[in-house]
């Protein structure tokens, strides 16, 4: 319905805890949807979080049924509404204990123009609850899996630099990944 807009990286609204969605299939919740949905599309987006849009409630949108031009290296990943989130980090097999992470580039569009090396876990569990009320819950691996961690650290107050762990790779979209920065600039 409409396009809202983003905050941005400094304001504090970005650094507060989300509160858990009580009201199900309401007029509401489908229009935060809505607009949630409408805004992330039109900023070329692979997800958003309600508080990115000054909402304080625990609600995330991600995906796309094609490619995300601002990670034009990564595979579609399902859209998908997910309430009231809860993510379980996944060992890699029955027989290994470890649960690995993975370093890879992530932009925000909280932090417009800026891309950091971040590790997240590869493999997770995601539970919730979708706009009307219905549980979800799914294993998902690779970019789907960084997403979601991604989207879900906005409703606890954390942007992706407070994960980066060398700031040597941190830095302008434009200067790191030129050809990203035009299709960013569009």
């Amino acid at each position: 319905m409409a396009v809202r807009d983003i905050l941005k990286m400094g304001d504090p609204r970005l650094l507060r805890m989300a509160q858990p969605v009580t009201q199900f299939d309401s007029d509401a919740l489908h229009l935060l949807v809505t607009d949630l949905l409408d805004t992330m599309r039109s900023a070329d987006g692979a997800g958003l979080a309600a508080p990115q849009i000054g909402v304080d409630l625990q609600l995330v949108i991600f995906g796309s049924n094609e490619r995300n031009p601002r990670y034009p290296d990564a595979p579609p990943a399902p859209k998908k509404v997910l309430i009231n989130p809860v993510i379980t980090p996944l060992r890699e097999s029955e027989e290994d204990p470890t649960l690995l992470e993975v370093e890879d580039w992530e932009g925000c569009l909280s932090l417009p123009g800026l891309r950091g090396m971040v590790p997240r876990f590869s493999r997770i569990r995601y539970t919730g609850f979708d706009q009307y009320g219905d549980p979800i819950e799914r294993t998902v691996e690779g970019f789907h899996a960084r997403v979601v961690q991604h989207e879900c650290d906005h409703l606890i107050g954390r942007l992706y630099p407070m994960r980066v762990r060398d700031f040597s790779k941190f830095g302008f979209t434009d200067v790191l990944f030129p050809n990203i920065a035009a299709i960013e600039d569009d």
